[in-house]
């Protein structure tokens, strides 16, 4: 009886995610069922591994600058011309190129039709860093954060994941970005959520604030939108994004704004959870105080975070603005014009944006928890006496 009745209790834990789990993959593998449009030829065209082994002509100046292309020989690890040397050029370009020396590791851009090879270096090849560099962050949270924090990195793959696999295919196929975000949002916190706190009251109440926050950015954002004319046509890309929509049929518009919702999802999500487990603690340690000392107490604490959460938003957007601001202030240009520039209306919506459903979902996540947590109930001592 006691085997049966922990199966039993097992089964009913893992039984309802595992078949959630089963239906998101099959919806994962159906919305990725996508024809895409092909925008450039790139027929013939592949992106190939190799090591430079001689630089046959350098660019580099006497100030150490670089004029010009190199010409270099480049031994091909992957690819058709796989073990075989071929001679090629690197740009000088800051996005394109790289500046070879001999043993670094390239991507090489290459055509082959025949035996003739038409080829350039791309870049220098940096996939194995950026895998070093992740797996590291990974190792590090798990090893400093323990249990909690193999947790974390769980629903920090999940999250990721999400976005390559959901949020991209059905923008593609025409859905609206700012739905798919919010749904993208839900999906994410409540499994990240649940990974971290189990099925519990608190993650429940994580979950509701997380979300509501999220959606008042993206409703500030909106409002912010009608009263400044910013728009999610304004971005700087938009003659790219015009040739996407009109030919798959990607809503740009609201790319802009459902981006703005996954930027604000950690942070909001770090305010609710923060806040459920304070007030978690509150009740554990008195659960006869009541619904107002409860929230009373619960807004103490979001009060403490807002400050440091919402600063943490509007400078995330003006570090990325960082470039644009000092070229700028180094151009001397008018007030007047850096203010209504779009690309300043648009930094500015976003941290502030998202900075509003930071400090709305304080109230939000500390009225969930005074709803569903019973309030007034006496501690078993009282009961006894």
């Amino acid at each position: 009886m006691k085997t049966d009745s922990l199966a039993a209790r097992i089964l009913r834990r893992w039984a309802p995610p595992l078949l959630l789990l089963i239906l998101f993959l099959g919806f994962v593998v159906h919305i990725n069922q996508v024809d895409k449009v092909e925008l450039i030829a790139r027929t013939g065209q592949t992106f190939e591994k190799g090591v430079v082994t001689e630089i046959l002509q350098d660019n580099l100046q006497p100030d150490g600058s670089r004029v010009g292309e190199q010409r270099v020989k480049v031994r091909m690890t992957t690819g058709v011309r796989e073990g075989q040397e071929i001679e090629t050029t690197s740009s000088s370009g800051y996005l394109f190129g790289a500046g070879c020396t001999e043993g670094m590791k390239v991507i090489v851009m290459q055509s082959v039709a025949g035996d003739t090879t038409i080829s350039s270096v791309y870049s220098q090849d940096r996939g194995m860093v950026i895998v070093i560099f992740a797996a590291l962050y990974l190792v590090v949270l798990c090893l400093v954060g323990g249990k909690q924090g193999i947790k974390g990195a769980l629903g920090l793959i999940f999250t990721f994941l999400c976005i390559l696999y959901v949020y991209l295919p059905l923008v593609y196929k025409g859905w609206s970005p700012f739905w798919v975000s919010v749904l993208v949002c839900v999906i994410t916190t409540a499994v990240t959520l649940y990974l971290i706190g189990g099925p519990t009251k608190k993650t429940l109440i994580a979950t509701g604030g997380t979300v509501a926050g999220v959606i008042i950015a993206g409703i500030s954002a909106s409002l912010f939108s009608l009263a400044s004319g910013i728009t999610g046509w304004n971005v700087s890309d938009i003659e790219s994004l015009l040739t996407l929509s009109n030919t798959s049929g990607v809503q740009v518009g609201g790319l802009l704004f459902s981006g703005l919702l996954i930027s604000s999802l950690g942070a909001v999500m770090d305010v609710a959870m923060s806040i459920c487990s304070a007030i978690g603690e509150l009740y554990a340690h008195d659960p006869s105080l009541s619904r107002r000392a409860l929230f009373r107490a619960g807004m103490h604490v979001g009060r403490d975070m807002m400050g440091t959460d919402s600063n943490t938003l509007i400078l995330a957007f003006a570090g990325g603005s960082i470039s644009m601001l000092v070229l700028n202030y180094a151009y001397d240009l008018p007030l007047l014009q850096v203010l209504n520039s779009n690309n300043i209306g648009i930094a500015v919506m976003q941290g502030l944006s998202g900075s509003f459903g930071i400090v709305l979902a304080v109230p939000v996540t500390v009225l969930l928890a005074v709803l569903l947590y019973p309030h007034g109930k006496q501690p078993e001592a009282s009961k006894e006496t």
